[in-house]
């Protein structure tokens, strides 16, 4: 065949799946959304920071929208109603799990609680997570070595205000958040701040978190699966399995400490941290939870328990050094607190106007703009509309913490606001869910609940802060590096002085 006659031939099959899939999107009850061009669908109107993309496109189609990505029906949530219905009224239909490619490093997809699709052993690991690591009773217990792990954060910072030196605030509350789940998890550190030494742990996390945080062209074409096209895959395991190893090696020297030491025959471990009481369980009945389930447990949360507080932290910081006034006013009610009750030490958890700044950070710049995205279990209707069997569907947080029908002034940042408000991210007030809802919100929402008022409490309570160059806070760079959190474009550093 000629090369015109292929082109017409190529040209016409490409004109008849497009006109199949139009036929297919009318006749579906999908709910509305822009036509798709063929094969790619609609992947050409989403840029570097799809959330906003998706808030745009929603402002014309609606807060129930659906795409085609790819060969990939995506349904799109932009409003808190919209949201309750999904996460509560039908949390069930939709509490599948859209599995990103990257997922697929170190095998995670297999063994992760936050990939696992719902049943018997997503169900387990759950439970075993709320036992062990964040129940009421391990929270309290842990209040002391938090407040350790941020007096350190605070005297690397006083050496840096003492050495005039700019601080890169999502660094360190990376390192201090790392340092606090390896305690809590093995009773040691993994990272230092200052020293080149030990880091490898910790630069092993910040590449695997850029890597699981691109796009990858699998998602939309999975027929390109086995070919790893982009070599994410590839790569995502050179440093997890670099992670898994440094776990593995802490497993098996606690192993040999338990066999060679008779207080832990039947009693309870010295050691008093998570890594002995998943030992124990995992010796009464490996079948039940086994090495594999252990390893990647600790894999999980220590990966999402870092770059969550870390990002979020920076954001907060940002937007008070654009807003002296507000952390003036932040640092007078801690002050206030600490006369009142004759104390060096506040309760950050009782400040309104601290966790006021939280909740606006967490609304302006949730960590996870569209959330980790669901998949629907079977059809289901809204509204009218059919939700396709195995559909992605993202709730864009993003786009619901910035509705204008919901918060007066929302581009703005308004702690304010707060204050005469009930509204809570706990996951019961759909207006600002960032760590989700329903069945499959964000187990570390209680300890996040608890570390983020600590850290940016102290930061603010013994230094202000100061821009390198003499730069205006207005002037600060607010630009957003879409990836598996949303960071920052420019790392945030500033320079700390005594108060």
């Amino acid at each position: 065949m000629d090369y015109p006659s292929s082109f017409l031939l190529f040209s016409f099959l490409l004109i008849l799946i497009y006109f199949i899939n139009i036929s297919k999107r009318h006749n579906s009850r999908l709910p509305p959304g822009p036509y798709p061009y063929p094969i790619i669908g609609n992947l050409l109107q989403l840029t570097n920071n799809p959330h906003r993309d998706l808030a745009t496109l929603s402002k014309r189609y609606g807060p129930l929208m659906s795409l085609k990505l790819g060969f990939r029906t995506t349904i799109v949530i932009s409003s808190a109603g919209m949201a309750k219905e999904f996460l509560k009224t039908h949390d069930r239909s939709f509490s599948g799990r859209s599995t990103r490619y990257t997922a697929r490093v170190v095998d995670q997809h297999k063994h992760s609680m936050g990939w696992l699709q719902p049943g018997d052993h997503w169900q387990k690991l759950r439970r075993i997570v709320k036992e062990y690591l964040i129940s009421i009773q391990h929270l309290d217990a842990s209040e002391l070595l938090r407040k350790q792990k941020v007096q350190e954060l605070l005297d690397h910072v006083n050496q840096c205000c003492t050495k005039e030196k700019a601080v890169n605030i999502g660094g360190v509350v990376f390192t201090t958040s790392i340092n606090l789940l390896s305690n809590i998890m093995f009773s040691t550190n993994f990272a230092q701040y200052d020293s080149e030494s030990a880091q490898e742990f910790k630069d092993a996390i910040r590449a695997l978190m850029e890597v699981l945080g691109k796009n990858s062209i699998v998602d939309f074409f999975p027929i390109l699966r086995p070919f790893d096209p982009q070599g994410l895959v590839k790569h995502g395991n050179v440093y997890g399995n670099k992670i898994l190893s440094v776990i593995d090696r802490i497993i098996d020297q606690r192993l040999q400490t338990r066999s060679g030491s008779s207080s832990y025959e039947g009693v309870t471990s010295t050691n008093n941290d998570v890594l002995d009481s998943l030992l124990s369980l995992h010796l009464k009945d490996e079948t039940e939870f086994s090495r594999d389930d252990m390893t990647h447990l600790f894999f999980e949360n220590l990966i999402a328990g870092t770059d969550t507080t870390s990002s979020t932290m920076e954001w907060a910081m940002a937007e008070l050094i654009r807003n002296p006034d507000k952390m003036e006013k932040a640092r007078s009610e801690i002050k206030l607190m600490e006369g009142n009750k004759n104390t060096n030490d506040p309760d950050f958890s009782q400040l309104t106007y601290l966790q006021a700044i939280i909740k606006e950070t967490l609304r302006l710049h949730p960590p996870a703009p569209l959330l980790i995205p669901r998949r629907s279990i079977h059809d289901t209707e809204i509204q009218g509309f059919i939700v396709p069997k195995n559909a992605q569907i993202f709730i864009n947080v993003w786009m619901i913490g910035r509705d204008p029908k919901v918060w007066s002034n929302p581009e703005t940042f308004m702690p304010e606001r707060f204050l005469d408000l009930k509204t809570d991210y706990k996951g019961q007030d759909f207006e600002l869910i960032p760590f989700g809802a329903g069945i499959r919100i964000c187990p570390g929402l209680n300890i996040a609940h608890r570390m983020l008022p600590m850290v940016l409490g102290s930061l603010i309570q013994r230094f202000d802060w100061k821009l390198e160059g003499n730069m205006r806070g207005q002037d600060l760079d607010m630009g957003e590096k879409f990836g598996l959190t949303i960071q920052r474009s420019i790392p945030l550093k500033a320079i700390p002085v005594r108060v």
